[in-house]
């Protein structure tokens, strides 16, 4: 064992490096997290709450889909996951959607690709601090599944 040097003094300082990376990366993505800017609605409540209120039907017939909203919150959107197969695809119904977005007691009907299931999650509009208008999809549990015909 004479005359041979290890590296461990050389190992140890390469962990202790990438430790301290690896913690600081860990703090800044979560502090990052924390600060993320809210997007608010109407009286300045969280527009996640909003997702809650929404009351929306839908069915799918012959490759188009019927959208009504019956809630009293505006729809700026609907995003549309397609499942077929075993994979999904996901759009944005766009075509012949109203400007103003879906309001209370309004509907829509525009055409869509077939699948095996179709689930349409809604997207509203907000307003960040700056007063810039940002969209917020909601969450998928959020979404109605169209009734196939």
């Amino acid at each position: 064992m004479k005359g041979k040097r290890g590296l461990s003094p050389v190992i140890a300082t390469v962990l202790l490096i990438a430790i301290v990376i690896v913690i600081g990366l860990i703090v800044f993505l979560w502090f990052r997290g924390i600060t993320e800017e809210a997007i608010t609605k109407f009286d300045g409540r969280n527009i996640k709450l909003f997702c809650d209120e929404l009351k929306m039907e839908a069915e799918y017939s012959g490759g188009y889909v019927y959208i009504s909203n019956s809630g009293n919150v505006p729809i700026y959107r609907v995003k549309a996951k397609i499942t077929s197969d075993g994979s999904y695809s996901t759009e944005i119904l766009e075509e012949n959607w109203p400007e103003t977005g879906l309001l209370q007691g309004g509907t829509y009907a525009g055409q869509v690709d077939s699948g095996d299931e179709l689930l349409l999650i809604p997207v509203l509009v907000g307003e960040t601090a700056e007063e810039k208008k940002e969209a917020y999809t909601c969450e998928e549990r959020h979404g109605v599944y169209a009734s196939i015909n």
